[in-house]
């Protein structure tokens, strides 16, 4: 990692945090850096390239920590979990990442906007990996949600904390929202209870990159379904009416948005049941991209 660079990159969090990214220019971080235009220039081809450095740095402080706890040590282990998902979080606070998260996403900068979500799905999919394999893999249907649900808690729980001034130790919030979650899970897999489940992030995660889902990945993902899986009739009825509409020269998106919940019913409980979702996700994206 080039040393000099992170040290622009650290001035720069700092300017952001203190002025804002739209009041900070790039020559107040040049002149508190004390380099050269070229150097930076060298280093960061725009601000917006500037912060997207300083998230992949924030990551990799992160990713080092939690190899580091986790060296000889049960993967299973609770409390290495707990102390692993606490640092990112201690990282945050330290640097106040918080504050200039918010306000990036309260802002209407649409590439700021993405690194920041991208940044948080980054940390969703590697919870979400490790509630899987702390707890076991009978949760792996659940573990998205139950990531979301922890997030939701945490987030609000740190934001009134704050503004009330309320004292805390963060790694006694963090287990007291994980037992939480631990008690919620249960209770989801005894009543097959989500709204949610770990192929949403596939819709989550190309949202976020902005991909564009074009007819021929479409039919590449329909292929895969059938050759995995031998439909029923009705199954196939809808499959078939739905992958026609799909190639029409005038793609009816109504007729098909009907259609995408009911075929999506049928596979429930079925082992193909996750990948029906992302197939049915990827159309809605598609759909809504033409």
């Amino acid at each position: 990692m080039n040393n000099r660079k992170r040290k622009v990159a650290d001035i720069a969090l700092k300017l952001f945090v203190e002025k804002g990214i739209q009041q900070t220019s790039i020559q107040e971080i040049i002149e508190k850096a004390n380099i050269s235009k070229g150097t930076f220039y060298n280093y960061f081809s725009s601000k917006n390239d500037c912060i997207a450095d300083i998230l992949e740095f924030l990551r990799y402080d992160a990713s080092q920590q939690r190899i580091a706890m986790q060296i000889s040590k049960d993967p299973q282990d609770r409390d290495v979990f707990v102390e692993q998902i606490t640092i990112l979080i201690r990282l945050n606070e330290e640097r106040n990442l918080h504050a200039l998260f918010e306000a990036i996403l309260h802002s209407n900068e649409t590439e700021l906007k993405k690194l920041v979500l991208q940044h948080r799905v980054f940390e969703i999919e590697w919870l979400s990996n490790r509630f899987i394999e702390v707890v076991g893999e009978e949760i792996r249907e659940y573990a998205f949600e139950g990531t979301i649900l922890f997030y939701g808690m945490l987030q609000h729980m740190l934001f009134t904390m704050r503004i009330t001034n309320s004292p805390y130790s963060l790694h006694h919030l963090v287990n007291v929202i994980l037992s939480y979650i631990e008690l919620i899970m249960p209770y989801m897999m005894k009543n097959g209870s989500f709204m949610l489940n770990y192929s949403a992030i596939d819709l989550l995660r190309t949202n976020v990159d902005k991909k564009v889902v074009t007819i021929a990945e479409l039919k590449e993902l329909a292929d895969q379904l059938q050759q995995h899986y031998t439909f029923n009739e009705e199954q196939q009825d809808l499959f078939d009416v739905i992958m026609n509409e799909l190639q029409c020269e005038r793609v009816r998106k109504i007729v098909i948005q009907q259609l995408l919940k009911p075929f999506q019913q049928l596979f429930n409980e079925t082992t193909i049941q996750s990948q029906v979702h992302t197939f049915t996700n990827m159309i809605w994206y598609y759909l809504k991209s033409i």
